[in-house]
């Protein structure tokens, strides 16, 4: 594996959403990336994951960054309870977008795209649904990350007994594949200049409302596994954004939280109807005097709760730390653990579901815990 620093240098892709990220490797006598087998960690929940790939299509709109394409598009990956021992093993992304996320993300030369595409997941495609309906959760990742990049936040909320679909938005990320073998460019990356980045949440909003419509129409053969009335939102970066003006414009979304994205759209004056809202970031760009956290918090007006995170990065709240640790590359100015990067995810995230969608008492959320010392519970 190379080791020379200026190999490793990651640049943000953008100013807006991401920090300066310098690498490292671990010593010499690391294994090679191309020796390593990538595994995301096992989820806690009772139940084996399933996962299905849904391709949406909004007659209604035409795509916002390429018009001449014709109507809006998104992919789903739908994460849902399923039957232990069904389904057969499901892959994290394809070669070829594993080589788009590496060449965007400043990685390229520096680690295999097979050896990431190969990594294991714990999901099984075309798996046999667990009886019961079950809380949606609607998520969105980062802006130019494609869905991929939630898997292990969404097989921990899978596992739990939720139906988790991780929405990649067209043209918004360089590593998602449409149908027909369409690996899409990120076209955004540059218009968004042109518009700003309320246009993208918005859209976004948009783009969250219409897969719910699809989820839970009569005809969706995923109905029947949903209760439509316990619908939460959730995202990472402009995806966490997102969950405000997506809140804001459709009540059946009851909870919603934002990963470490600046809030470019305001929450209405009226609040979001006294439902829930968690922030959860990095403390050294999201604790209070942060602009747009703080005028979120004040405008909230239901139970709310901001967190920060102690030596936590951007790209804390994805599975990138949780890969690159396994590959022995570290963050100097986000030394968190690639472990501890995904148990914290994993654990604020379900647990404000389960309190707020399901009214299971989580302790965690009440104030800080021993278990916990990196999170810092603001405003308390």
């Amino acid at each position: 594996m190379p080791t020379t620093p200026t190999l490793l240098r990651r640049l943000a892709v953008t100013a807006l959403l991401l920090l300066p990220l310098a690498l490292t490797t671990a010593p010499a006598t690391a294994a090679t990336p191309t020796a390593v087998q990538l595994e995301l960690p096992p989820p806690t929940g009772p139940y084996a994951v399933g996962r299905n790939t849904v391709h949406m299509v909004d007659p209604s709109r035409q795509d916002p960054w390429v018009p001449e394409a014709g109507a809006r598009e998104l992919m789903v990956s739908l994460y849902y309870p399923a039957r232990e021992g069904t389904g057969t093993p499901a892959p994290y992304m394809t070669t070829p977008e594993a080589d788009r996320l590496l060449k965007t993300q400043g990685y390229d030369g520096v680690v295999a795209p097979e050896t990431v595409s190969a990594t294991r997941t714990n999901t099984r495609r075309h798996a046999r649904p667990a009886p019961g309906r079950h809380p949606l959760l609607i998520l969105s990742p980062g802006f130019t990350l494609p869905r991929t990049t939630l898997t292990v936040l969404s097989e921990e909320l899978a596992s739990r007994g939720y139906l988790v679909a991780a929405v990649d938005h067209a043209y918004e990320s360089a590593a998602a594949t449409f149908p027909g073998g369409r690996l899409l460019p990120c076209v955004a990356c540059e218009k968004y200049k042109e518009t700003g980045m309320p246009a993208v949440a918005e859209g976004r909003a948009r783009d969250l409302s219409f897969a719910t419509d699809e989820l839970t129409a009569p005809t969706s053969p995923y109905a029947a596994l949903i209760d439509a009335g316990r619908i939460g939102v959730a995202g990472h970066s402009v995806g966490g954004a997102t969950a405000v003006p997506a809140m804001a414009a459709d009540p059946r979304f009851r909870a919603g939280a934002n990963l470490d994205g600046g809030f470019f759209v305001d929450v209405p004056a009226s609040g979001l109807d006294g439902r829930p809202f968690l922030m959860l970031g990095t403390q050294t760009t999201h604790s209070p005097g942060n602009e747009t956290w703080d005028r979120t918090w004040r405008n909230l007006t239901g139970w709310k709760r901001w967190l920060t995170v102690t030596d936590a990065g951007h790209f804390t709240f994805t599975d990138l730390p949780v890969l690159a640790s396994q590959l022995g590359i570290t963050d100097p100015m986000a030394p968190l653990s690639g472990r501890r990067s995904g148990e914290i995810t994993r654990t604020y995230l379900s647990a404000f579901f389960d309190l707020h969608l399901r009214h299971i008492p989580q302790p965690v959320l009440t104030g800080p815990t021993p278990a916990n010392p990196e999170v810092t519970f603001q405003h308390a």
